[in-house]
């Protein structure tokens, strides 16, 4: 059980988190009474917005530490709730380091805790764990490493379970697709409500913004009324009328597909069978194909047919139709006159 991520800084300044595979990233934001990381901003919302989990840490100087902490709120502002607070005790630029730990870090994190409600982790490395035995309720982020060898997310970091913490930093050389460069890799020792646990205000989560939806449009009106809306122009092109559109894009795409694909033939058909109105509709649904397609339907409506019953022969039908059977045996390529049968449909005019 645990979830993989990372923690950067300004030296992994640009990184493309959409990128890099990681259930967390905990960034750098202060140091000290005055440094802010410049990249803190970008690193932290493109974080959020690719679905990560968040921690924002403070580097000590070992200086005051209610100065010290007061600057790091100060820089994270309203992520507190959000964002798993850490602070990073370690020797490099901190000259209380190894001197007055214990209660450097315990000040540090009672005032913090004092202020927002949430109590922060330490980041301190494994060798010095000891000098902060005590200090109360805060998780610890403990730094061990095997070896300097690149590697990967490991699902055992060496000498897990030697030790409790909340999370454990195994490598300073993390080898992840989606970066050039070397990532410290860590591992959370819980799920994401119990990330969200360490980060509550006492004790509450907040609830995480909600996403918002895309507007998804869904006009009234019949496939045909649609397409005859589109093809005057009404719902735009390309990306705006699939937006326009919405959930009704397909149907009436397709069916505007369907007339600049088919033939004019079939077209006349469908236009015969009712499919596209009558008058203006027609015209404005079938557009460029109006001309063709319309020639041949008035081609069709001028013509006659007749079913043929019982006792009827050609020149009765041709009399009564004011034709002649000659012109009868021509439309319908009859071959023998006198051969008719009944229930034939045959055309007359």
């Amino acid at each position: 059980m645990g979830l993989n991520g990372i923690d950067i800084s300004g030296w992994q300044e640009g990184i493309d988190l959409s990128a890099v595979a990681a259930d967390f990233v905990i960034m750098k934001a202060t140091q000290g009474t005055g440094f802010v990381s410049k990249d803190f901003v970008r690193q932290y919302q493109q974080a959020k917005e690719n679905g990560k989990l968040v921690g924002c840490y403070h580097y000590a100087e070992g200086g005051d530490y209610v100065a010290e902490a007061n600057h790091f709120l100060d820089v994270v502002g309203n992520r507190v709730g959000e964002a798993i607070l850490c602070l990073d005790w370690e020797g490099q630029d901190n000259p209380t380091f190894g001197k007055n730990d214990f209660d450097w870090v315990k000040g540090f994190c009672d005032y913090v805790f004092s202020k927002t409600g949430v109590k922060p982790l330490v980041y301190i490395q494994k060798s010095a764990m000891e000098r902060i035995d005590g200090i109360g309720d805060y998780g610890l982020w403990i730094a061990q490493y095997p070896d300097y060898t690149p590697t990967g997310y490991q699902e055992t970091p060496w000498n897990e379970g030697a030790y409790a913490c909340a999370i454990r930093q195994y490598s300073s050389v993390g080898q992840i697709s989606g970066y050039n460069g070397n990532l410290d890799l860590d591992k959370f020792y819980g799920d994401a409500d119990s990330w969200r646990a360490y980060a509550a205000i006492n004790g509450e989560n907040m609830s995480p913004e909600p996403t918002p939806q895309p507007v998804v449009n869904t006009p009234d009106g019949s496939t045909l009324e649609l397409v005859e809306r589109t093809m005057s122009g009404e719902f735009g092109d390309g990306d705006d009328r699939r937006a326009n559109l919405g959930t009704r894009y397909d149907e009436v795409q397709s069916f505007i597909n369907h007339i600049y694909e088919a033939s004019a033939n079939d077209l006349a058909n469908e236009v015969l069978s009712g499919k596209y109105g009558n008058g203006d509709t027609r015209k404005v649904v079938l557009g460029d194909r109006y001309s063709e397609v319309q020639g041949i339907v008035n081609g069709e409506a001028e013509k006659k047919y007749y079913t043929i019953q019982s006792g009827d022969v050609l020149s009765k039908i041709a009399a009564a139709n004011g034709t002649t059977v000659d012109n009868l045996v021509r439309l319908n390529g009859i071959s023998n006159p006198d051969l008719i049968y009944a229930g034939t449909k045959i055309r007359v005019k």
